[in-house]
C-alpha cells in the first residue's frame, strides 16, 4: 500500500456525506484499504450489506478530486497521519476505534508516551496550580502532556508544559482550520511549535456539543493514564474518565479542599478507586513501563541531598527578609491567594504590595500564577 495515496484517498472519503471514522473503517475493513473502496466499481457496493449508506456518499465520489483535497489541506498548513505510520500515537492506534484519519498542525514525532492532565473549564487558582505543577513534572521526564485547549485544567496543563520546553497535544472537537475557545489563539501556536493540534474532524466542522465526548476518548485512548485535577459532579472530564476505564488507561485524580464544588468529582473518583496523585511519583509507581525514564532514583539520591539542603537555605533566607516583604510571605502558602486579597489583609496601597510582590518573585521566594494568584515558591512548599 502506498502511504501517501491511501492519506489522499482517506481525506477524500471523509469529505462525503455521512462518512465519518466508524464508516470509513468498515470501507477500509470490507475493500483492504480507502484507495480500493475509492477505486470500487458500483457492483461491488450492490452487493455489499452496507450498500445504502455507502451508495449515497458515492454520489459525490466523482467530483472530489483527491489530489486537490491534498493540496487545499497543505495550503491549510494542514498534515494527515494515519495508524499504519509510525506518527500516529502509538496507544491510540492499538484500538478497535482508532480513527483511520487524523488531521494535525504542529510536530508529531513518533512513538511517544503520553500522559492526559483534564479537569474543569471553570478550574480554581488551586486548579491551575496543581495542573501547572503536575504537568511541569511529568513533561520535564520526557512524557507528552495530553489535552484538550479548553479553558481552565487543560489550559493550564498546556501550559505547564510548554514552560520546561516539553511535548504537548492538544485535541480539539472541530477541525483544525479554527482554534476553539478563540482567547487560546496564542497558546495553540505555541504548542504547535513543540507538540501538536490533532483532531478527527475536517475542516470546516465547528466546535459542537456532540463532537467533545468523541473528542475526549482520544486524549484518554492515547494516553497511558488520565490525571484529573479539578471536576464538578457532572464534568465533561469524567466522560474521558469512562473512556479511559473501557480502554484500561490508569485513573488518577488530584484531591481538592472539600468546600469546593470542582473536587465533588475528583473525590467522587477517589472514592470509587481512582489512584490519588500528589506528585509525579504517585503517577511513576502506578505504570512501571516510566521507570526506564528519568525519574530513576539511581544516581540522583546524592543531587536530592544537595537540593535539600538548598531548599533549606534559600527558603531561610525569607526569615531576614525586611518587615514589609516578611508580612507578605506570611500570607502566602501552597494555595493560591488574589492580589486584591493580599491587599486586603496587608491594609497597605496596591501599588506597594504590587511592588513587593515582584521583588519577591524576582528572589525567587513566590510565584505567580494566571489571573494574578501568588503562592509560595515550590521549594518552600515543606
Amino acid at each position: 500500500m502506498c502511504i501517501e495515496m491511501e492519506k489522499q484517498s482517506r481525506a477524500a472519503w471523509r469529505l462525503l456525506p455521512g462518512i465519518g471514522s466508524q464508516r470509513l473503517r468498515l470501507l477500509i475493513a470490507h475493500f483492504g484499504s480507502a484507495q480500493a473502496a475509492w477505486q470500487a466499481p458500483l457492483e461491488d457496493y450492490l452487493t455489499w450489506g452496507k450498500a445504502p449508506w455507502a451508495l449515497k456518499a458515492l454520489a459525490g465520489r466523482k467530483e472530489i478530486d483527491q489530489v486537490g483535497v491534498k493540496e487545499s489541506l497543505d495550503l491549510q498548513g494542514i498534515s494527515t497521519v494515519i495508524p499504519e505510520e509510525d506518527n500516529y500515537p502509538r496507544l491510540l492506534a492499538e484500538l478497535a476505534d482508532a480513527p483511520p484519519l487524523l488531521y494535525y498542525k504542529g510536530q508529531l514525532r513518533p512513538a511517544r508516551e503520553a500522559l492526559a492532565v483534564v479537569g474543569s473549564r471553570r478550574a480554581t487558582a488551586y486548579g491551575r496550580a496543581a495542573a501547572d505543577y503536575l504537568a511541569r513534572e511529568i513533561a520535564a521526564k520526557g512524557i507528552v502532556i495530553v489535552s484538550g485547549l479548553a479553558r481552565g485544567i487543560d489550559t493550564a496543563a498546556h501550559s505547564g508544559a510548554l514552560a520546561v520546553k516539553g511535548e504537548t497535544w492538544a485535541f480539539l472537537g472541530n477541525g483544525l482550520d479554527r482554534i476553539y475557545p478563540p482567547e487560546n489563539l496564542r497558546l495553540a501556536h505555541s504548542i504547535m511549535e513543540n507538540g501538536a493540534l490533532l483532531s478527527e474532524f475536517i475542516p470546516g466542522s465547528a466546535p459542537e456539543a456532540h463532537h467533545f465526548p468523541a473528542r475526549n476518548r482520544l486524549i484518554s485512548g492515547c494516553a497511558r493514564g488520565v490525571v484529573v485535577v479539578e471536576a464538578a459532579s457532572q464534568s465533561g472530564a469524567l466522560i474521558t474518565v469512562d473512556f479511559a476505564l473501557e480502554q484500561g488507561r490508569e485513573v488518577f485524580a488530584v484531591p481538592g479542599p472539600i468546600f469546593s464544588e470542582m473536587s465533588k468529582g475528583t473525590h467522587h473518583l477517589l472514592r470509587f478507586g481512582a489512584r490519588m496523585a500528589e506528585g509525579i511519583e504517585d503517577i511513576w509507581a502506578e505504570i512501571p513501563l516510566w521507570s526506564n525514564f528519568s525519574l530513576l532514583q539511581t544516581g540522583n539520591q546524592a543531587g536530592n541531598k544537595k537540593r535539600g539542603k538548598n531548599k533549606q537555605d534559600s527558603c531561610a533566607a525569607a526569615d531576614i527578609d525586611s518587615g514589609n516583604s516578611q508580612e507578605i510571605l506570611d500570607f502566602l502558602s501552597d494555595i493560591p491567594l488574589h492580589i486584591d486579597q493580599i491587599v486586603l489583609q496587608s491594609a497597605r496601597q496596591a501599588g506597594s504590595v504590587a511592588l513587593t510582590l515582584l521583588e519577591l518573585q524576582l528572589s525567587g521566594k513566590i510565584e505567580q500564577l494566571p489571573g494574578q494568584y501568588y503562592i509560595l515558591a515550590r521549594r518552600c512548599w515543606t
